[in-house]
């Protein structure tokens, strides 16, 4: 395998956005800043982020990729005030590695050179590689196979043995370096979120709970209300000194269906173990939305899923006509002795 066999040198780049606060129009914002570099942008909204073709632009910008970045870097800052941290290289792959060890207000730049590209992958460990999850490098590290440069080194027929004949093929061909995949440009998918802003900052995880469980219900009815349906689902957390997490989970199944969002999210609170966190805001983010056309539900001969989407059609039809605080689950129901944080 070699990785000169491509006539023109390609230029990758994968760039996260570190804005304080995320909203849709910010991303949007900031699509249009990287558009202005190079029309080539396949947006990732899931996680901020996007990839860039670079190859044609640098000849249009006359700069070598370090001095393009930094032009993008600046125009983020001086335009929105959002930095960001940028890995590029010759292929999808290494300009997502690149990217996974910057830091925020960095680059890592990995040019289109075998040296460099052996240089840069053989080192690191055969989990940074994409695809290589933890599952797969634990089973690699038992025939001693650790780094990327281990499987490069590793026979093909040794590799299908341990991975299959596909995943084998993929790992080897990335851990030389070798990624042929596309950037495809596209719109930034829609996005739909709601949030609650405590009157202060908030321990009681049952509140958090409470609060959770309201933006759910608000969600799911605008997504019905629009004909929309969600493929993944966003919770952010905003604490007293301003930090955030999030969390992010993809749907089984395309839905815009309240106790699917509803299970869904209490998953994503509970992973985040806000036990003793002093929490300021709460944000539910509906995302890569599509027409609720498109929705495929699986088969069941379980009634009372049935009989739970009839009720919730009503209960809209309700919420409409009369106000969404017409109808509400009774643990939304204000309690005597509770502080209303809304």
């Amino acid at each position: 395998m070699n990785t000169t066999s491509r006539q023109r040198p390609r230029a990758i780049l994968r760039v996260h956005f570190h804005p304080a606060e995320r909203t849709e129009e910010l991303y949007g914002q900031l699509l249009t800043v990287v558009d202005s570099i190079s029309s080539r942008v396949e947006p990732l909204s899931a996680d901020w982020s996007a990839y860039v073709d670079l190859t044609g632009a640098l000849s249009y910008w006359g700069r070598d990729v370090e001095g393009l970045v930094a032009v993008l870097r600046l125009r983020l800052l001086a335009l929105h005030g959002v930095q960001c941290s940028a890995g590029a290289g010759p292929t999808r792959s290494i300009a997502a590695m690149a990217a996974d060890i910057t830091p925020s207000g960095a680059a890592t730049v990995v040019r289109d050179e075998p040296y460099e590209i052996a240089a840069f992958l053989r080192t690191k460990p055969a989990s940074a590689l994409p695809g290589i999850g933890p599952k797969t490098a634990r089973a690699l590290s038992r025939y001693g196979i650790t780094s990327v440069g281990d499987i490069a080194d590793t026979q093909l027929s040794t590799l299908q043995r341990i991975l299959g004949t596909t995943a084998a093929r993929l790992a080897l061909e990335r851990a030389h370096g070798i990624d042929e995949r596309a950037v495809v440009p596209g719109a930034a998918p829609r996005s739909m979120s709601a949030g609650h802003r405590f009157a202060r900052d908030e321990l009681d995880s049952d509140r958090h709970q409470r609060a959770v469980l309201g933006l759910v219900q608000e969600l799911g009815g605008r997504l019905r209300t629009s004909g929309e349906i969600a493929q993944a689902l966003t919770l952010t957390v905003t604490y007293a000194d301003r930090t955030q997490t999030s969390r992010n989970r993809r749907l089984a199944e395309p839905t815009a269906h309240t106790p699917t969002l509803t299970a869904t999210t209490r998953e994503l609170l509970t992973g985040l173990g806000l036990q003793r966190a002093r929490v300021r805001t709460l944000t539910i983010r509906a995302e890569r939305l599509q027409p609720a056309e498109h929705a495929v539900r699986q088969l069941t001969l379980d009634h009372a899923v049935d009989k739970a989407l009839l009720i919730e059609a009503v209960q809209d039809r309700a919420r409409q006509r009369y106000g969404r605080d017409v109808i509400k689950p009774a643990r939304l129901a204000r309690r005597p002795g509770m502080r209303n944080s809304r």
